[in-house]
């Protein structure tokens, strides 16, 4: 099943895909069928809904209600959620190499990979409050000259756990989604000598996306392995596959929570898949280019970004 957060009559409604050209307003349709539609007032409440939420949205998408089905084409998607919490990893070794050998031109500055990233998920927290939806502007950061996107798988947590088992880790899983980890490389640059951050390099308003849809995890089998691919203007930049993560998501999840309470609406980024950004191919980005992120069953996440609209 494949899940969103659109925007219509100024408001935001939690829908699932009927099939590539409908959708159907969730809550209003439990209701006209005499269901609670609790589960259904926005992505979290479906989470926290757990398996009793998943059957009754199969149900409704088994049998639509014709007054509550929506076109796809007519809506605006908005970000799924607004995670709990989010983390984004760094577990594609091609990106490493690539990235380090081109950052090497740049600064001058040689970097190998180090043991512990072979040994443990390396992450970092972002900020959750910066995150859009498809077919959103991004909006270029007025302290950056160089800007990149980021084509990553991302997972978001289905239930609270701490200490979880890599075996038991994959029931932790709501469902995956793309998610692009928009990036001001000169910025990182400068700030990650400091063996800190990276800070301003990926903090700045609607530098997050994640979306179009939430695929739930009883479609994915386990580890993932999903075709990715990125676009920029039409022509492709690259990608790979999930199943190229040296660390998996029953790695991370299992990693993430030692000692520490994840919590269900979290979301956790692989980091860019191999050559799924700019930096590893000689690229950037310019003002107004077009973007898309495609990983396979869940769809195309679609950007532009836009320099004069930003609020100096």
């Amino acid at each position: 099943m494949r899940l969103a957060t659109i925007k219509i009559e100024a408001a935001e409604r939690l829908v699932a895909c009927v099939d590539d050209e409908k959708l159907i307003d969730l809550r209003l349709a439990a209701q006209e069928v005499g269901r609670s539609p609790n589960f259904f007032i926005d992505m979290h409440s479906m989470i926290k809904g757990g398996d009793d939420a998943l059957s009754l949205a199969y149900e409704l998408i088994s049998n639509p209600i014709n007054n509550y089905l929506i076109n796809v084409k007519e809506v605006l998607f908005r970000t799924p959620l607004i995670p709990t919490q989010y983390r984004d990893c760094l577990v594609f070794e091609e990106h490493l190499k690539n990235g380090f050998a081109e950052a090497e031109k740049i600064t001058g500055r040689r970097h190998e990979i180090p043991d512990v990233w072979y040994q443990q998920p390396i992450y970092y927290k972002g900020n959750r409050l910066s995150f859009i939806g498809n077919n959103q502007d991004v909006l270029w950061p007025n302290y950056a000259e160089y800007l990149d996107i980021e084509l990553e798988l991302a997972i978001i947590i289905s239930k609270d756990g701490k200490n979880i088992s890599k075996v038991d880790a994959p029931n932790y899983i709501f469902g995956y989604s793309i998610l692009n980890d928009v990036s001001a490389r000169d910025a990182q640059m400068i700030e990650m000598a400091g063996q800190l951050g990276p800070a301003k390099g990926k903090d700045f308003d609607t530098g997050n996306i994640l979306g179009p849809y939430i695929l739930t995890a009883d479609e994915v089998s386990h580890p993932a392995s999903l075709n990715m691919e990125a676009r920029v203007n039409g022509q492709r930049w690259g990608g790979g596959n999930s199943s190229e993560m040296h660390h998996n998501f029953a790695d991370i999840i299992s990693f993430i929570s030692k000692s520490e309470t994840l919590y269900s609406g979290e979301v956790i980024g692989s980091g860019t898949v191999g050559t799924g950004c700019g930096l590893e191919i000689g690229k950037r980005l310019e003002p107004n280019d077009q973007f898309e992120l495609e990983i396979e069953s869940i769809g195309i996440l679609k950007n532009k970004i836009i320099k004069e609209l930003i609020d100096e």
